[in-house]
């Protein structure tokens, strides 16, 4: 069998090993293939004959599953799956595989770290020490933004699978009560600092919001101007989860008018983030390239899962299947 790795940097930029895979298969691996569906060529002549193909980014439409003639296996080296058709992949009887639970911990603690960035600065005021600020100030103490202690605050958090309950259970130990939204819901999680909450219930009442849910029809967008107006005057947003879960131009806006007090974001509506993007340079917002999955850690759960979706479909017991 012939596996085909088309975009393993970003998994593997050399801290870990494809020797599993390796024994596994005669193995292909390239760092980078192309993200742009312009570029269907290289995607397919890179695939040939291979039967197996990882992807993380690197699309696979409908025109690069229809010419790759023997290929039987798609592993998605991620929990979204919207780079390959499906439909396609059906309909030539393809296992279509993602890694759904790897990275809970390192997206739950990513979230609490831009939560924490917010509330202290960290970073500016380190900056402000180095370049001698501290030591030219008249006081024995200085800040240059807002100290926000989180204690008696309520976080709404938006999509209360398994990130959203770690996120939850931390919050809850900074002293924080906590709204969740989920379609589904484990009403035995509930407790004095912890209860569902409709969506509109979350954005009139929560201090701070984080988004933890799938980009789906019905959430593109969700945090757009019409739901801002519900908000509290000066809540905070975090978004590591999907940057389509917000209408940038409306979030600007609102970050510049003090409406949204701070919004932290691991995640943007295009990615690599374009200059035009609106909030580059908006008012209070920190933006993060696309790192809360990326601990080395969380990287080799991600990596082992692949492989072991790979040895059950050959051993014809395929898991993690989303076709």
């Amino acid at each position: 069998m012939k596996a085909v790795v088309l975009d393993g940097y970003s998994l593997n930029p050399g801290d870990l090993s494809w020797k599993a895979l390796e024994d596994i298969c005669e193995t292909v691996i390239y760092d980078r293939t192309s993200y742009d569906t312009a570029n269907l060529e290289l995607i397919t002549q890179r695939i040939g004959d291979a039967e197996i193909v990882y992807t993380n980014k690197t699309p696979l439409p409908q025109a690069v599953i229809d010419a790759a003639p023997k290929l039987k296996f798609i592993g998605v080296l991620a929990t979204g799956y919207n780079v390959v058709d499906i439909a396609a992949a059906q309909k030539r009887n393809m296992t279509v595989t993602n890694i759904p639970t790897y990275g809970t911990d390192s997206v739950a603690q990513m979230a609490i770290a831009l939560l924490l960035e917010m509330c202290h600065h960290i970073g500016e005021h380190n900056r402000s020490v180095q370049t001698g600020e501290w030591e030219h100030n008249v006081d024995w103490c200085f800040w240059n933004y807002p100290l926000i202690e989180l204690a008696g605050k309520t976080i709404g958090i938006i999509g209360f699978g398994r990130i959203g309950q770690t996120v939850g259970r931390i919050a809850q130990t900074l002293g924080m009560k906590v709204l969740a939204f989920d379609k589904y819901k484990m009403l035995e999680l509930e407790s004095d600092t912890l209860k569902y909450a409709a969506l509109d219930e979350i954005f009139v009442a929560a201090d701070v919001i984080s988004l933890h849910c799938p980009l789906f029809k019905e959430t593109e967008g969700m945090i757009n101007t019409k739901n801002i107006n519900k908000m509290k005057h000066g809540v905070m947003i975090i978004n590591n989860s999907r940057g389509g879960l917000i209408v940038e131009q409306d979030l600007a806006q609102a970050l510049e008018i003090g409406q949204v007090a701070g919004a932290a974001l691991d995640v943007v509506s295009t990615e690599p983030i374009r200059h035009d993007n609106p909030l580059l340079g908006a008012k209070n917002c920190i933006i993060t390239p696309h790192i809360s999955w990326a601990p080395k850690e969380s990287r080799q759960r991600l990596l082992a899962i692949a492989i072991d979706n790979l040895r059950h479909f050959i051993d014809k017991k395929p898991i993690n299947v989303v076709s």
